[in-house]
Parts: structure tokens; C-alpha cells; sequence
């Protein structure tokens, strides 16, 4: 349900600038985006886990920050962030 450590490293190295950059905001919101993905998933199938469902509410609501954030420091590399991460604006 969670997301492995190797994932976490792909994306930390293919979104942030170097292997080491686990805290820029476009390595966040991909990281937010893949563990968004798996709670999704498993809610489908366990429909009445409500503890899961305000963990991915409250998820979603962090990315929804830093995306608001990366779009106001940096619009043109959040729209090519958008577009790889297949996200709704």
C-alpha cells in the first residue's frame, strides 16, 4: 500500500535536479502523486476503510498546496510536471 523505497529513489532521481534532491517541491508532488495512486487503489477494493480514505484526503491536500506553490515559483517547469505526472490542473 505504501511506496517502496527503489520507487522513491527513481523518482527522486528522474524529477529533482540530482540522486540527492529529495526535497524539492517537483519530487514531493510526484512522490504525493504515486502514494495517492496506491492508497486510490486500495480503497477500490476496501471500500468502508475510512481510516485510509482521511489519509488520502489529507494527501491530497498536501500535494494541492505545493502545487499551488511550484506554479507560483516556477509555471512553465509545473506544466511540463503536470503533464508527466498525467495530473488534472
Amino acid at each position: 500500500m505504501s511506496i517502496t523505497s527503489e520507487r522513491t529513489a527513481e523518482l527522486v532521481e528522474k524529477f529533482g535536479n540530482c540522486e540527492n534532491n529529495s526535497g524539492h517541491a517537483a519530487v514531493q508532488i510526484a512522490i504525493l502523486s504515486e502514494r495517492i495512486r496506491n492508497l486510490t487503489e486500495h480503497l477500490k477494493v476496501n471500500r468502508k476503510d475510512f481510516a485510509t480514505r482521511r489519509g488520502l484526503l489529507i494527501l491530497i491536500g498536501r500535494r494541492k498546496r505545493l502545487q499551488t506553490y511550484y506554479l507560483r515559483r516556477q509555471p512553465e517547469a509545473y506544466s511540463q510536471l503536470i503533464r508527466e505526472l498525467n495530473l488534472r490542473r
